[in-house]
Parts: C-alpha cells; structure tokens; sequence
C-alpha cells in the first residue's frame, strides 16, 4: 500500500550502541543480556530482578546493574537455572478478535495461540495491537531488540492504513499532517497520503508508540475508523503473509532490525 501523496518529516534518532566491552568479543556478556536472551523478560526488566536480588550467578546473590557473566556460569532465577536460548523471530500477520498478551484472565483469544507451533521457545509480543487492529506484529525472545524497537529515541517506523466512516477534509487533512494536540500531548506523523478517491482510506506513518494513537488522531477530529492495518513494522511487510500466519524472519532481516538507526 503506497500513499498517494505524502508529507514527510524528518528526525534524528539517537544511536543505540553496544558497551566496548561486548564489542570486543572478550568472551563476556552482561547479566542482563543473559537473563533477556534466556527468554525471562526484556534487558530493563532484567535490571529490576538484578538490583532486587532475585538474581544468583555460580550460587551467588548479585546486585549490581553492569555485571558481566560467561555463557558457561550457572545463572539461577527462582530456584531455576538459565540457559541462554537460541533467539527467535516470529512476524504474525494479525488478524481481528485476537488479544496481544501472552496470557488472559477472562480467556479471550490471544496472539499466542496463532504461533503456538512456531518455535519451542518462549517468545512475546514487541510492543501492541489493540484488538480489532489487523496487520504486522512481532514476537521475539531477544530482549536487548524487544526494548530497541520500543524505545521512542530509535524512531520506529510504522505505516498503517487507515478507513474511516465518511471523506476526510483538505482542513483536517493538513491538521494531521501538521500534528494534533490530544490529552497527553502533540500527536506528530511523518507521512500521510491518501489511498483512495473516496478519501476515506490513507495510510499514515508514524514512530510515536503510544496507546490507540492512530485511532485517537481520528476520532479527535470526528471520524470513526472503521478498520485499521498495520501494513509495515520497522521495514518488515506482509508480502506472502496472508492474515493469520506467521513466518520466520530471515538472517538478513534480522540483522537490518538489529541495525536501525
């Protein structure tokens, strides 16, 4: 889907670099990095586990953010030793109904169920789809990329195709563009470009990641949407991905995301 016109702005991200040390291949990793990659939870959460003590490295309680491990230490966790698992990457092409979390009280159906059988790792969403919000959402057990993709300085793009209830006007079409100024704060794009004649499809773009935001650009001007798509995450697509299925990302792809800047 390629918008017809586009209003473009650009932005410099800040770079996400490696610590020297991991650079140089000293044979030593950080604490955090090993729980993330053992499929725990993301780097920052694992900074919370460390500083809390939950943490015990060769027997011994470890406290402080900033440790280095070996792959061959014994890292423990509750009472269960980690072993760093072999990282995943899982693009689903999402379809409506379905929850992004990796469990529900209340037994709605969830993500998870789609990419039961995609790998024996436990992997999770990177960031969310509302639930009658369709298209591109990845899941992964690489914590250090998880929080890259998620953190608002690496200026993730998205671009998502948007209909709504009745035409857009010339006004509110360049309000949008302009930036819109919602309950918690300006609600900025990069592109904007309309879809079709009728002027009641376009495709926008944007790296912001907060709550709904797509859809509360709209209904603060007074459309509805009547659907929503995510039809491009981080430069990933849903070519050859029908609505429902999942795929491995392949090594080249991996290292692009890894490589956004």
């Amino acid at each position: 889907m390629k918008p017809r016109k586009k209003f473009s702005k650009t932005s410099k991200p800040d770079k996400d670099s490696a610590p020297p040390s991991e650079k140089k291949g000293d044979g030593l990793v950080r604490l955090n990095k090993y729980i993330a990659n053992a499929g725990v939870c993301s780097r920052r959460e694992a900074d919370t586990l460390i500083s809390a003590g939950e943490i015990k490295v060769n027997g011994k309680v470890v406290t402080e953010l900033g440790t280095k491990v070996k792959i061959t230490d014994r890292v423990v966790h509750k009472g269960k030793s980690l072993n760093p698992e072999k990282l995943m990457y899982v693009l689903l092409n999402k379809p409506k109904n379905y929850i992004t979390t990796t469990d529900d009280p209340e037994e709605r159906k969830t993500v998870m169920q789609l990419v039961a059988k995609a790998c024996e790792e436990r992997i999770y969403p990177v960031g969310r789809l509302d639930r009658n919000t369709t298209g591109l959402l990845l899941l992964t057990n690489d914590g250090e990329l998880a929080d890259k993709l998620a953190h608002p300085s690496n200026n993730v793009k998205k671009l998502y195709q948007v209909d709504i209830d009745k035409p857009i006007t010339d006004e509110d079409f360049l309000k949008i563009q302009d930036g819109v100024t919602l309950e918690d704060g300006l609600a900025q794009v990069d592109e904007l470009g309309l879809v079709n004649e009728t002027r009641t499809s376009l495709g926008i773009q944007i790296h912001i990641g907060r709550n709904r935001i797509v859809r509360r650009i709209f209904e603060h001007l007074g459309y509805d949407v009547v659907r929503l798509d995510r039809v491009m995450y981080a430069g990933l697509t849903k070519k050859d991905l029908p609505r429902g299925t999942w795929r491995h990302l392949t090594p080249k792809e991996v290292i692009q995301l890894k490589h956004l800047r």
